[in-house]
């Protein structure tokens, strides 16, 4: 008798989440399945579904998903064959109704395992920003993604990566599902990648912010109007290699200038004044090289380069060499200097509810780290609404609204030669004195266009005006 209670014991308790996490073991989906899953919410509304019975589905319910492409990045999938991924997968325990805190009595429930029913997500996107970034990316008929914040709260107002997918088609377990993976799968512009959480690009001229900010902070520049003396071209220390700009004037070019024209000599000579440890502090204090970001979804880590030369520091102080970002990374980057130097940790999930509606978790408010003090916040801010009113970023202008950016083309390849990638950054406030409304980053990856026309003025800015512009008027 002693015998087998042991042996119950171990296999019901100890061995229980190996064996059904077991290769070949279909009860769990079996069991998953058994009741409607809980819905993913975008504005209080439901964008998922679980419909009964289906054809496509060889369980009792399967899984249906509304304007699957244009939320794609926010929800993943949840296949009766492939899985889950993104917040389907993440809050897999609430929208099955595993989770013990769907329970009356969660400790009971914990005990005996017993299935609640499924409860809900939702989400902090906003409806109008995310189509505004959908179609503005659609429109360039390029790869791509945006990623949009409130830089007060660090609420995610818009997720978008393009090309992207339809969740719905993999969502069974028929032939039709396994045709639709294969042919995901084998898509060489890579549909069910997130580009603006899971791809790191290097960010460019937008990098420039964040070298303004250690020459600010440091104490380096004084005076973001005072010349920095810096040669037109300018020679790359210990090689015979000069970098020039595309802009006039930069020689020996003010900080607010070199920003508003995007000087590349002005910002390479900064970095190598600063040092590689300065900047790389700079660029940890907006987030980079944070290899836990969570939201609640895993975020790759952006890096600056952890032991460059000095003349690779020259080249990752204006966004190239080895420095990678995330669109979500650089929308924090213009998030932290709208919201006075403090950057909120980003999230996606406002609450987690029952099926009644009642909250088992909510998201606070939390800041991630003071990136500069708000003096020097308020000179980059200033800085940046240049960058729209006299310099790159013109096509980002609101009427009757406050908007600062930075534009960014990055160069990538071998030797350079491969069409830039087109950056744009920038935040939005309703008045001068108001609070910001919107940090957003956009990213438009190399397409048919001449390689003059890539440019982040060009092809990104009139994505994040659209977003932005959707914000403010929401």
């Amino acid at each position: 008798m002693l015998a087998l209670l042991g042996n119950a014991t171990w296999v019901q308790a100890y061995k229980a989440d190996s064996y059904d996490h077991m290769t070949g073991n279909r009860r769990p989906q079996i069991i998953r399945y058994q009741q409607p899953r809980g819905d993913i919410l975008v504005a209080d509304r439901a964008i998922t579904g679980s419909p009964h019975p289906a054809g496509s589905f060889d369980l009792a319910y399967g899984r249906s998903y509304t304007d699957g492409p244009l939320y794609a990045p926010v929800t993943g999938y949840a296949s009766q064959l492939y899985g889950t991924s993104l917040l389907e997968g993440v809050e897999d325990d609430v929208l099955a109704g595993t989770d013990p805190r769907l329970g009356a009595w969660p400790v009971l429930t914990a005990i005996t395992r017993r299935r609640s029913s499924a409860g809900n997500v939702a989400t902090t996107i906003l409806p109008a920003a995310q189509q505004a970034a959908f179609a503005g990316l659609a429109s360039t008929g390029n790869k791509g993604a945006v990623a949009a914040l409130d830089p007060t709260t660090g609420a995610i107002l818009a997720l978008v990566s393009t090309p992207s997918y339809d969740p719905g088609a993999v969502a069974g377990a028929n032939k039709a599902s396994r045709i639709a993976w294969a042919a995901l799968d084998d898509d060489p512009d890579r549909p069910m990648l997130n580009r603006a959480l899971r791809e790191t690009y290097p960010p460019g001229s937008t990098f420039k912010v964040v070298t303004a900010a250690a020459a600010l902070a440091s104490g380096a520049v004084g005076d973001p109007d005072e010349p920095t003396g810096s040669p037109d071209p300018y020679p790359l220390p210990d090689t015979h290699t000069l970098l020039g700009n595309e802009a006039s004037g930069c020689r020996d070019a003010s900080l607010r200038y070199a920003l508003a024209v995007s000087c590349n000599t002005v910002f390479a000579k900064l970095g190598v004044d600063l040092g590689a440890q300065t900047m790389r502090r700079q660029a940890s204090a907006f987030g980079f090289d944070d290899p836990r970001l969570r939201i609640p979804v895993a975020v790759t880590e952006s890096v600056f380069p952890r032991s460059p030369d000095r003349p690779q520091t020259a080249l990752s102080a204006i966004g190239q060499f080895d420095t990678r970002a995330t669109p979500l990374q650089m929308a924090m980057v213009a998030a932290g200097v709208a919201n006075d130097g403090e950057v909120m940790r980003p999230y996606l999930v406002d609450r987690l509810t029952r099926a009644d509606g009642s909250t088992i978790q909510s998201t606070d408010r939390q800041s991630l780290a003071r990136a500069v003090s708000p003096s020097v916040a308020r000179q980059l801010q200033w800085m940046m609404q240049d960058v729209v009113t006299t310099g790159t970023g013109g096509n980002a202008r609101i009427d009757g609204a406050i908007v600062g950016g930075k534009t960014g083309t990055a160069q990538h390849g071998e030797h350079n030669r491969a069409v830039p990638y087109a950056w744009f950054i920038a935040y939005a406030k309703p008045t001068a004195d108001a609070k910001p409304a919107v940090a957003v980053a956009v990213v438009v990856e190399d397409g048919a266009a001449d390689r003059a026309d890539i440019t982040g003025g060009g092809l990104a800015a009139p994505i994040a005006r659209a977003v932005m512009t959707a914000v403010l008027t929401r």
